[in-house]
Order: structure tokens, then sequence, then C-alpha cells
């Protein structure tokens, strides 16, 4: 059987994407939304800082007064404000991140100050501008402000911002469920014990690894034998997950049973098939759930370097429209090519490649069930269709493997 004419990998990630429904919104304390994607944009509830606060170390003075010398008439230290007034010729001592006196309008740094018991004078330079050692009030931002936006992915700097901003909780998309299935009589469970006719099941683990760089609740079923019922039980166990993964079983073989496996158990076919090498044979399909909402199905190729590449080019992208992301397409590079490549045939190609942030170099091991080759990969070198040789030297893009390409 032939099948369908494979289709470009903009077009078939486009129409899964489309595919994807927003999962609901919880809110969840700030410290623990690591890795999560905000639902909404998120306001100031503050203005920070909320007062003037000084910069650095040293002294404060009223802004025209800077001829000196000073007597020095108290402390405003971080967290205990001087309460007084100023007047010319008088001066408080100032810590950094300290709320600046009311009539204060420069600090002049400790070590451009000389100190003899109460009495300060200028002995190096005043601060030009003057005002360049104070912190405004509302620097940072200001209340009602939006400081992050919907779609944000969760780093240690937003928790922090977050919390500055008066927020104890933030609304985000609920996890969703993921069950990844691996299949083939070929596959032993026990790495330990694996004939020599099967091979450790791995694709299964590499794959909920993958996507659990991501906020999600993901299960590993299998290996599965190559029959029709055993597929279709697997799928049943994995009935109310948002998303089933596939490894194997999605190409035109004798024991090719997902296609016929997931139109048994009720699945729609959306498309399969994309022009793309390693991971031609991929398959999206949908369910619609008794519970309600769709459910998403994708097919990946059983040898593992067309797993991985397919799950990193689909699966990962599905699961952060999911989230509610604002981008979830990996992004790609420019980059200068170490090496040689062949020119390439009407496939667009992604080889495997170390990039040491100057230039990347190909694995010299390309085949698509070589995992130590990928592995020892940090990039996917993508050569579009009909693309001529390179040498090195050759400007080539590739995408970052680390981090699901998203910064």
């Amino acid at each position: 059987m032939a099948g369908p004419a494979p289709i470009p990998l903009e077009d078939a990630q486009a129409r899964l994407l489309a595919l994807a429904e927003a999962l609901a919104v919880e809110r969840v304390d700030v410290e623990s939304a690591l890795g999560r994607f905000l639902a909404e944009p998120l306001l100031a509830r503050r203005t920070q800082p909320s007062a003037h606060l000084s910069a650095m170390d040293g002294y404060a003075m009223i802004e025209g007064d800077l001829t000196g010398p000073w007597q020095v008439i108290g402390e405003s230290a971080a967290g205990h404000p001087f309460t007084g007034t100023l007047q010319k010729g008088e001066a408080v001592r100032i810590s950094t991140g300290a709320i600046m006196p009311a009539d204060a309008g420069v600090v002049i740094l400790q070590e451009d100050l000389g100190r003899e018991g109460d009495r300060i004078t200028l002995s190096g330079d005043l601060p030009e501008p003057p005002h360049k050692h104070i912190r405004p009030c509302g620097m940072d931002f200001t209340a009602g402000q939006e400081v992050l936006g919907e779609g944000v992915r969760i780093g240690p700097a937003h928790i922090a911002l977050a919390l500055s901003a008066g927020h104890r909780h933030l609304p985000v998309r609920r996890m969703p469920k993921v069950a990844v299935i691996d299949s083939g009589d070929e596959l032993a469970a026990d790495p330990e014990t694996c004939p020599a006719h099967q091979i450790p099941a791995s694709n299964g683990a590499m794959l909920v690894s993958l996507v659990s760089a991501l906020p999600v609740e993901a299960q590993r079923i299998g290996p599965v034998t190559d029959t029709l019922d055993a597929l279709i039980g697997a799928f049943d166990e994995a009935a109310d997950c948002d998303m089933i993964v596939t490894s194997g079983g999605a190409s035109v073989g004798d024991h090719d049973l997902v296609r016929p496996a997931l139109e048994r158990w009720g699945a729609r076919l959306d498309f399969w098939r994309v022009a793309i090498k390693p991971g031609k044979p991929i398959l999206v399909a949908t369910r619609e759930r008794s519970s309600g909402g769709t459910q998403i199905i994708i097919g990946l190729p059983g040898n593992p370097v067309s797993s991985m590449v397919t799950a990193y080019l689909f699966v990962l992208p599905m699961l952060r429209a999911m989230l509610g992301a604002n981008r979830s397409l990996p992004m790609q590079i420019s980059t200068v090519l170490d090496g040689s490549l062949r020119a390439i045939g009407h496939r667009r190609e992604f080889l495997r490649g170390y990039w040491n942030g100057e230039s990347v170099a190909p694995m010299t091991l390309q085949d698509s069930g070589a995992l130590s080759a990928l592995a020892a990969s940090n990039v996917l070198i993508d050569r579009p269709a009909h693309a001529p040789a390179a040498t090195p030297g050759d400007t080539v893009r590739v995408f970052l493997l680390e981090n699901g390409g998203i910064a």
C-alpha cells in the first residue's frame, strides 16, 4: 500500500496545532509554578520600587546643596527609613536599597566623601547626572502594569517578578495527561534479560523523559505486542488521557497495526506521512471522549532517532499549544558548518550534529537506529529538500535540542 503523498512539515505542524484545545485554568502557588505557562496576563498589584531608593552606599543631600560641608543628622537603612527632614548643609547616611529622605535628591558615594565625626566634605566626584545613584519610584513597574504576558513559561526570574508584583498565586493551564505506548514483538521489557532476537524497549522511556520536560502527567504503557487486541487494550488504558503517543507500528508493513487499531478503537485519522527524513510515517488522529473534549493521538515511527525527531517536531509543539504557550514551535539559529554535507533529495532532512556555540559538526553516523550518535548530539541540522551539497564554512540552520528548542 503506497499511502497518501507526504505533506510538507509546516503544513503538518499547522494541521496538528489547529487541533489543540486549551486546557482548563487553575491557580497554583507561585513557588510551585516553575515550568508552567501563564493562562492570563499578569498585572502588578503594587509599584516597584514603591518609593525612591538609593542604588549605592553613600550620603543623601538636597539636590541643590552640592558644595558642602554637610552635617550628618541621621541614617536611612534598608527597611529602616529616615523619618526626619533635611535642610541645606545636612546629610543622611544611606545604604543601598534604603528609602531616600523626603527632601533628598542626590546620593554622593561614600568613597567620594571624607568624614570626621558627623562632618563630611567632598573629596571626589559628584554624581553626573545628580540622580545617577537613585532608583526612582516605579522604575521596575507600577501598579496595574502588565508584567508578564499570557503564554509565558514561568522561570526563576518570573517567579521573583510575580512575587514582587504582589501575587501569591498564578493562573496556569492544568497539566495534560499523556500516555506513551511503544509497541512491537521485538521489544524486551527488561534490558538485562533481553534475548538475541529482541532489543530493549527504550523509546517509551525516552519519550516520557522528553515530554516530562514540560508540565505534564506522563505514563508509559508497554511494550505492547503486535496484535490489534493488545493495541486496543493499551488505547483503552489511556482512554482518559489528553494525548496518546505511540512509537512503532505507524508504517505500512504487515505488522504495523497502529492505524487499523486506532480505526477500530473509534479514532479518526487526520493526516499520515510527512515529507521529512527521518520520520516520514508519522500519523495524527483524534477521538472524541465520552467525558468531553478531543483526544489527540500522535503515532511516531519505531526507529529511535525517527521517534525522537518527530516527537521534537510534533509532540512537544502540540503539548505547548495545549498548555497555552505563546510559542509552540521550536526556534532555529544559523551557524557555521564544520564539515561537509551531501546534497539532499526530495525530502527535508534533519541530521544530528554537535554545536559548540560557534560551529556545528555533523555526526558521522546518521542511521535512524543509531542511539549513540543521537545521544552525542545537541542540535538537528535542518537540510531543506533539494539543498545542494554544503562545505566547511557554509551557513546552516539548526534546531537546538536542549529544552525542546524553546529558550
